[in-house]
């Protein structure tokens, strides 16, 4: 049984374990405040081309979302999202639980517009309704498309028109920066939003993502708000020594583009044998749709997610690669799928 059901079904990359083995007996301080944290600062400072940004590290995407969030909203505030956003749908109304409204838009592509943004806020016009303030996208998005710079330049403009936040869930990002067809860099990310994270648990790392605040106004007791949402690691050179094998080179865009490239051998074995997709994808999530009983022999070799139902005998699944999927697992996955068809 080999897995395409997410890319963190692996541990982390070898040179974050060697990593970690090696400096394993050193006393450091905890909670953020050691050298190995300071050094992932700088790392990614210096990937970013900005000084002038606070860093954050935590353990997970649903943490830093619902710490991000709920610390950069007031009580009657909410945060805007497509239809198939992350926090709309995938964690357990954890924004919702710290006293803040999702309001959504249909997003067949899962991207958010700035028409469709500009719409929601027109929708909400007064006290008795809550306040639109914070603009939640994902890149890529939760059906593997990304943003293109022009996109996320106009919605850029419009939250600074409208005085809305920005925030850019990154828990992808290293997939969407290594697509074909992407021109969006992480320091176009730092210049157009007021804050974003950069994924490292789906992309390598033992755990943990990198929140990059931009937004002056955001910064302030921030490390007061991730203890009081127990997001504040003891042992936070755990997260740190991970970014900093990520960042001191290049590994963080190679893993991220080996992945792309497993999920685009397997598009090309599907399309080879006649299916179609969901959505067009250019990283490392793809979306094909099969007959019901193509999905049952798959199943025997492999483990997936069913994605969403398109008629009776035939269903969407979602396929994830990795930075450590081996190509010769999805070569066999593309001949099984010719025998079962």
């Amino acid at each position: 049984m080999y897995s395409f059901k997410n890319d963190y079904s692996e541990g982390a990359h070898p040179n974050i374990l060697e990593s970690l083995v090696r400096t394993n007996e050193e006393q450091t301080s905890g909670y953020g405040e050691d050298a190995y944290t300071e050094e992932a600062k700088a790392l990614i400072k210096k990937h970013i081309g900005r000084e002038d940004v606070d860093i954050h590290f935590l353990v997970g995407g649903t943490q830093t979302n619902l710490t991000a969030i709920s610390a950069f909203l007031r009580p009657h505030e909410a945060a805007i999202a497509a239809h198939s956003g992350h926090i709309a749908v995938h964690e357990t109304g954890a924004i919702e639980a710290t006293g803040h409204k999702v309001v959504t838009a249909y997003a067949e592509d899962g991207k958010l517009t700035a028409c469709q943004i500009k719409e929601l806020v027109a929708k909400h016009e007064d006290e008795h309704m809550v306040k639109p303030k914070l603009v939640y996208i994902s890149d890529s998005t939760e059906v593997g498309t990304i943003y293109t710079k022009e996109e996320l330049q106009a919605i850029s403009d419009y939250c600074k028109k409208a005085d809305l936040l920005l925030f850019v869930d990154g828990a992808r990002l290293g997939s969407a920066l290594m697509a074909k067809g992407n021109d969006v860099t992480l320091n176009d990310l730092a210049r157009l939003t007021d804050a974003f994270y950069i994924g490292g648990t789906k992309n390598g790392a033992l755990m943990g993502e990198a929140l990059i605040i931009i937004n002056n106004n955001l910064k302030k007791d921030f490390r007061y708000l991730i203890k009081q949402k127990g997001g504040l690691l003891a042992k936070g050179r755990i997260i740190s020594i991970g970014f900093i094998e990520l960042f001191k080179e290049n590994l963080f865009f190679e893993i991220a583009a080996h992945a792309n490239q497993m999920a685009e051998k397997l598009t090309k074995g599907i399309e080879a044998a006649g299916f179609e997709f969901l959505t067009t994808s250019s990283t490392n999530q793809i979306f094909p749709i099969f007959p019901n009983r193509v999905i049952e022999c798959l199943r025997k070799n492999y483990d997936f997610s069913v994605w969403e139902k398109i008629d009776e005998d035939h269903t969407a699944i979602r396929l994830v690669t990795s930075w450590a999927t081996k190509e010769e697992c999805v070569i066999a996955f593309n001949k099984d799928l010719l025998a079962a068809k």
